[in-house]
């Protein structure tokens, strides 16, 4: 199986989790951002969240497609959170020139939901279907090649 199947992309709530758990390619980047708007159209999702944290590399033109899928999210009235950039791929991106342009960025899955939650307007202590129990109690995955 090669990495654009592999590349999970799970619906929480309002909230698509995008784990990136593999290295990937020009293709793969371009099949992945096919996949999550396609999503995003078919679920009505609110927010994509993509997990880089194992992602040893970034170079260019992954970092201008994860630009492109924010805006292109935007559009579908959606937010996009990167979450888990290692410092590694920092540097690489800022001596590259790139800047994640309309990209939130933090540090952990924790921190994106927060975000996310805020942006939804929902409060810290108000119960939300959407993310009571984490990504395993209300996932669905919709990883289709």
């Amino acid at each position: 199986m090669d990495g654009q199947q592999r590349i999970p992309i799970l619906k929480v709530g309002r909230v698509l989790i995008v784990p990136i758990q593999v290295d990937m390619d020009d293709q793969t980047v371009i099949h992945l951002q096919e996949r999550i708007l396609s999503e995003l159209e078919r679920t009505g999702a609110r927010g994509v969240l993509i997990d880089i944290s194992l992602l040893e590399m970034v170079d260019s033109f992954i970092g201008r497609v994860l630009s492109d899928i924010a805006a292109m999210a935007r559009i579908m009235d959606a937010r996009t959170v990167v979450v888990g950039m290692q410092p590694a791929v920092a540097i690489t991106l800022v001596e590259l020139g790139l800047e994640l342009r309309g990209v939130d960025t933090v540090l952990n899955v924790d921190e994106g939901i927060r975000l996310l939650r805020s942006e939804f307007g929902i409060d810290e202590d108000e119960e939300d279907a959407d993310f009571a129990g984490g990504a395993g109690a209300f996932a669905e995955q919709v990883n289709r090649p």
